[in-house]
């Protein structure tokens, strides 16, 4: 599916960042692999087990952004997509509560960020015709308490992802998002197990009780959003721009 294609994954963390460089490269594509921990990109090139830059950078530091985008054209000679997947934790606080600052550091971090990387990707993914896909999260369908900073920092993305569709679209580069929602993996279980403990509960009890309100009764796994992932960076989207996939095994309905 992304066979002679090049793929940078910016923002590789333990769950879905290394599913989608793995499911990638077995799609046949070569890969750019971009996170602050170096010993962690090596591990996910080599579970990748194809051809591979990793790069160690602060997403945040604008310079050591445009240096990766430039050592990926050095390496590969193109970018085809570009899979933006960072993220820094918003405060979990109420909005008539959070500490402004705080909110405006978040907003940074996960917006700004966002766009610093895709503008130093611009001009690869224009010469190349290719495709950006953003991850976003399913708090875009929920205002519950304390998630609205985290929600205000989503919506900005969102709003950010199908602005550029329209401004790039001219130029061949499709633009999407996808909106997991719960994500079962190692995160999530230390999360349950810790409110399995104050309930003095089996944890299992916690995973049925949240799946129980979802519509196929579980909840979806890493690979599962990074296939969506790639289907959006894929040809087989080519005439998908501007859209946003919720990937949450029927959670919520949009």
């Amino acid at each position: 599916m992304l066979a002679g294609k090049v793929v940078v994954v910016a923002g590789v963390g333990p769950g879905l960042g290394q599913e989608i460089a793995v499911r990638a490269a077995r799609h046949g594509a070569d890969l750019v692999l971009a996170a602050r921990t170096a010993s962690f990109l090596s591990e996910v090139a080599a579970k990748a087990g194809g051809k591979a830059l990793v790069a160690t950078v602060d997403l945040a530091d604008e310079a050591a952004t445009e240096r990766l985008a430039a050592a990926a054209l050095d390496e590969f000679g193109r970018v085809d997509v570009l899979v933006h997947n960072a993220f820094s934790m918003p405060p979990m606080r109420g909005l008539t509560t959070v500490d402004l600052p705080d909110l405006s550091a978040s907003f940074d971090a996960n917006v700004v960020a966002a766009l610093r990387t895709i503008r130093a990707f611009t001009p690869s993914l224009v010469e190349s015709g290719g495709s950006i896909v953003v991850v976003n999260s399913a708090v875009l369908r929920h205002s519950r308490k304390p998630f609205g900073p985290y929600k205000i920092a989503k919506a900005a993305l969102l709003a950010a992802t199908q602005n550029l569709a329209s401004e790039l679209g001219p130029s061949g580069v499709r633009v999407n998002s996808v909106a997991p929602g719960w994500i079962w993996a190692d995160t999530l279980r230390a999360w349950f197990s810790y409110l399995a403990a104050q309930r003095d509960v089996p944890a299992q009890q916690i995973y049925d009780e949240t799946a129980a309100t979802i519509d196929l009764r579980r909840l979806p796994e890493p690979g599962e959003v990074a296939d969506a992932v790639l289907f959006l960076a894929s040809d087989l989207a080519r005439g998908i721009t501007g859209q946003c996939l919720d990937v949450n095994c029927g959670e919520f309905h949009h």
